[in-house]
């Protein structure tokens, strides 16, 4: 097992080890970036100020703004000479989030990876198939590390070109698969196409990530890819993908904790919560030497828990990302997310897998669901009474009405990588 020490470590090493990064990650930031120095003096905070993991909570948030408005270089913590490499994400600003890395920022974040893959199931025997897309984008290039370091065969098939896809799982045997929920859907519906059982291939675990998903969309995954659908978490400003992952017993993520130090708090008054409650996920990075993020908001909602997970590790996990603060659409004073309503279309059998939520203005604002029939059922189901089952569902569960269209298989655009699933065509003054 990949850094298995590290993976098994108890509650108290964990909590001792992260005060002692914090205190020196503290000093970094402050003593290496500009930015960090001025926020502190703002609050008349000192890096001596912080003895205990509670003093954290008196240190100001860093949020993605932040990054864009010191764009490229000015969160930097050590020189450009040694720096290794950039990686950056668009935004609806224009001016994308560049993150940096030395190369002790790469090594970390590879055994962070290669540790994900282990926890996860993966062997060094295994041959992982990675169908994230390479470049700017922190997904391919860290699933491609991690593997590397864990020591597999990796197969950088990249995104797009499906076809080819398949048949490298079959010829080369894959293993593992590696790509986003949205795209391992894809792959099912092309699968059929092709006139591929999913029984001749090798595949045993699934590596997904990049976007929030359901429950019943991993049910219907592993039900026909006949894998173990692992959720993984990440995101560039932390590296990339490898902060947190499922073990085989899927309760909750386990966030690698002598390299992050985890916080919820209540978004709107920004209080830190106690374990257990539902909040806004923060982050402080404990060993990253370009770029020192401290306290930083991801906008992510969840509940963080302290238990000790029945595979024995005691890493605090994350108990699946129900949406985020600002994915939240709020249709006519209700709150909605996503994730919601994909968690009750999946569990429809007549229904597949691909849906769009529009949003339109009237004199009200209004929830217009488009979702395909599955490919068995079309011509076969009264869709004036699956319609009225779908759109029942959706008022039981969100107290909402919602008008639903119901599609051809094959009508809604495919995406080889995170899926736009809402559409907000609300006019606002």
């Amino acid at each position: 097992m990949f850094q298995e020490k590290e993976q098994f470590m108890i509650k108290e090493e964990i909590q001792a080890l992260q005060l002692e990064r914090i205190k020196r990650q503290v000093e970094h930031a402050y003593r290496n970036v500009p930015f960090y120095r001025k926020k502190f003096e703002e609050v008349g905070l000192k890096p001596e100020d912080i003895r205990s993991l509670e003093d954290v909570s008196k240190i100001p948030f860093t949020v993605k703004d932040d990054l864009r408005d010191h764009y490229p270089y000015g969160i930097l913590a050590v020189p450009i000479e040694r720096v290794h490499r950039l990686h950056a994400s668009s935004g609806t600003t224009g001016i994308p989030t560049v993150v940096s890395y030395t190369q002790k920022d790469l090594d970390t974040w590879s055994n962070l990876m290669a540790r994900c893959y282990s926890c996860a199931g993966v062997t060094p025997d295994d041959i992982v198939q990675n169908a994230y897309g390479y470049g700017l984008f922190t997904g391919g290039l860290g699933f491609h590390m991690g593997a590397e370091r864990l020591g597999t065969l990796v197969i950088p098939t990249a995104t797009g070109n499906t076809k080819r896809q398949i048949s490298m799982m079959k010829d080369m045997k894959s293993t593992v698969l590696c790509c986003t929920p949205s795209y391992a859907l894809y792959l099912i519906e092309a699968l059929k196409e092709e006139g591929v059982d999913p029984s001749e291939l090798s595949i045993r675990i699934g590596m997904f990530g990049a976007e929030p998903w359901s429950d019943e969309t991993r049910k219907h995954i592993e039900k026909s890819l006949g894998i173990k659908a692992q959720d993984l978490y990440g995101m560039s400003e932390l590296y990339g993908p490898g902060v947190a992952v499922e073990c085989p017993q899927q309760n909750g993520l386990h966030i690698w904790a002598d390299e992050f130090y985890v916080e919820t708090i209540d978004p709107e008054t920004k209080e830190v919560l106690p374990p257990g409650e539902k909040g806004e996920i923060v982050f402080t990075m404990l060993s990253r030497e370009a770029m020192p993020l401290l306290r930083y908001r991801t906008k992510d909602l969840a509940v963080i828990n302290w238990e000790r997970c029945a595979c024995g590790r005691s890493h605090p996990r994350i108990m699946r990302i129900k949406g985020r603060s600002d994915d939240m659409l709020i249709v006519g004073g209700v709150n909605v997310f996503p994730s919601q309503i994909e968690d009750i279309l999946v569990g429809i059998p007549e229904l597949g897998e691909q849906f769009q939520i529009v949003l339109e203005t009237a004199k009200l604002d209004h929830l217009f669901v488009q979702v395909e029939v599955a490919p068995e059922h079309w011509g076969k189901v009264d869709l004036k009474e699956l319609s009225h089952k779908v759109g029942a569902k959706l008022q039981a569960s969100l107290t909402l009405r919602a008008r639903i269209e119901l599609l051809e298989p094959g009508t809604i655009p495919r995406t080889q990588g995170k899926a736009k699933r809402v559409i907000d065509n609300r006019k606002r003054i």
